[in-house]
């Protein structure tokens, strides 16, 4: 029997960001190199972004540091990227008339695994093939 292949991970735990806001964040970065996902981290306007690249710092640095994976931060990409609900905080507001409202306040738990870019498969749907019969169907 061969031993499973370990990934490269980072987690944070308990982040006060709501996870639905995370995931649109984690979206973007999935799939793609490490320096490619710190530029898209870098200009994303959201507060999720900056949570996000601290993560994926703690990654690559966890890879870097591996003893028995000598790895080289530029050379990774993204493998997988999820985003889980952590436990919600409650809150209320005093309203008029005696009332109340809840204000819940979400939290998430950020997990990002690696590996190395020269085992990413070209996604489908793009082989070159595939691309001149486009080319050809569409000049004809």
């Amino acid at each position: 029997m061969t031993a499973a292949r370990e990934d490269v991970q980072a987690v944070a735990k308990f982040v006060r960001v709501s996870p639905r806001k995370a995931r649109l964040v984690a979206d973007h970065i999935r799939g793609r190199s490490v320096p490619e996902a710190r530029s898209i981290l870098a200009f994303t306007p959201r507060a999720a972004a900056r949570e996000i690249e601290k993560v994926l710092r703690s990654a690559v640095a966890n890879a870097e540091s591996n003893p028995n994976r000598h790895w080289n931060g530029d050379e990774l990409y993204v493998k997988a990227v999820f985003v889980d609900d952590g436990p919600t905080i409650k809150r209320w507001r005093a309203r008029a008339r005696g009332r109340v409202n809840r204000i819940f306040k979400r939290t998430c738990h950020i997990t990002i695994k690696l590996d190395q870019l020269q085992d990413v498969r070209p996604a489908a749907g793009s082989s070159p093939a595939r691309r001149s019969r486009r080319k050809k169907a569409v000049n004809a």
